[in-house]
């Protein structure tokens, strides 16, 4: 099967699983793994940042984050599709006790000029306290869309005027790293945390790091216990992060070109109605009306081919790292036969 439902879905190369079981490990919980301490280390390193705690999904890496710079009855901003909200099964409520102001954005993107406008008075009693801005670079529901860094710190300064927070989902951040020929430190210079996935396009089994400096992180520890994410010989999954921070980033541009590739097929089809830019490896598009998306997904599969269904006619393929290029040419020239 060719699968290309989400960049999940990979398995760890040959060279990885070597890795994996040759990590010197300890346990995690005391701070006793090397390799854990190691991978930490190195990723706050890069971001620029004075610490880093490594976690078991990423959606528990922000909702720590979410954590650490709330108090209960408090709100963040963040885009109408992002991650925090729409997929992390309403832990924003859950566990800060936090409501989220949301913002009608572009793809998942928002601008410093919207974060202003939805900034409660801290005066008024009556609304939630705004305490936190939230941004997903790439965003996932937006089809893996890059910010422009400019707006990123024209952000960074509304919230330094109100004396916001400032946390990056940056679940699929190496994809706009490359994508954008950008720098990690720039990213530590303007959020206050930093949340980066490794089973993503990097390839790994397992794990998320959220990335930050001493004063906002001093409770991670404390606060992921909570959330149940302390683990013991994790080690050996820091070295499979390991092993992709030295051997899967710069092979995301991969991922990029053959999504750019069908997108330019699918834009070509009669049966499909629109297809969103393409800027990493995500590509969004929409059936006509007269198409039934269950039908289509259906035939695919039916020729070996998985992808995902979004509802109303949307639909995802997203390019990861086991897709390789004679999956690529069977994949188009399938669609090219439809």
């Amino acid at each position: 099967m060719i699968d290309l439902k989400s960049d999940t879905v990979t398995k760890p190369t040959p060279a990885m699983l070597k890795a994996i079981m040759s990590a010197e490990v300890g346990d995690d919980v005391y701070k006793e793994d090397p390799t854990v301490n190691t991978l930490e280390e190195r990723l706050a390193n890069m971001f620029g940042k004075e610490t880093a705690l490594f976690f078991p999904t990423g959606s528990m890496a922000n909702q720590a984050a979410i954590k650490l710079h709330t108090q209960p009855g408090e709100q963040l901003i963040c885009d109408k599709w992002a991650h925090v909200y729409n997929y992390e099964g309403g832990g924003v409520s859950f566990n800060s006790g936090v409501s989220c102001k949301l913002i009608d954005g572009d793809r998942g993107m928002i601008t410093a000029a919207q974060v202003a406008e939805n900034i409660n008075p801290p005066d008024f009693y009556h609304s939630p306290l705004t305490s936190l801005v939230c941004l997903e670079n790439t965003t996932n529901k937006g089809g893996g869309a890059c910010y422009n860094f400019e707006e990123i710190k024209k952000i960074r300064e509304v919230c330094n005027e109100h004396k916001l927070g400032l946390h990056l989902d940056g679940a699929r951040l190496f994809n706009a790293l490359v994508a954008k020929n950008e720098n990690p430190k720039q990213y530590g210079e303007v959020f206050d945390t930093i949340s980066v996935c490794l089973s993503k396009g990097l390839g790994t089994p397992m794990g998320s790091v959220l990335i930050g400096d001493k004063e906002v992180m001093k409770n991670a520890m404390r606060v992921r216990k909570v959330l149940g994410g302390g683990m013991r010989q994790v080690g050996f999954m820091a070295a499979a992060g390991l092993y992709a921070l030295d051997n899967h980033i710069d092979r995301l541009a991969v991922d990029h070109r053959r999504a750019k590739e069908l997108a330019t097929v699918l834009k070509e089809l009669t049966f499909v109605k629109k297809v969103e830019p393409v800027e990493t490896n995500i590509v969004i598009f929409y059936l006509n009306d007269n198409v039934n998306e269950i039908t289509f997904l259906k035939h695919l599969e039916d020729k070996g081919v998985i992808i995902s269904g979004m509802g109303q006619g949307k639909l995802r393929i997203v390019t990861h790292l086991d897709y390789s290029l004679e999956m690529h040419e069977k994949f188009i020239s399938i669609l090219k036969n439809i």
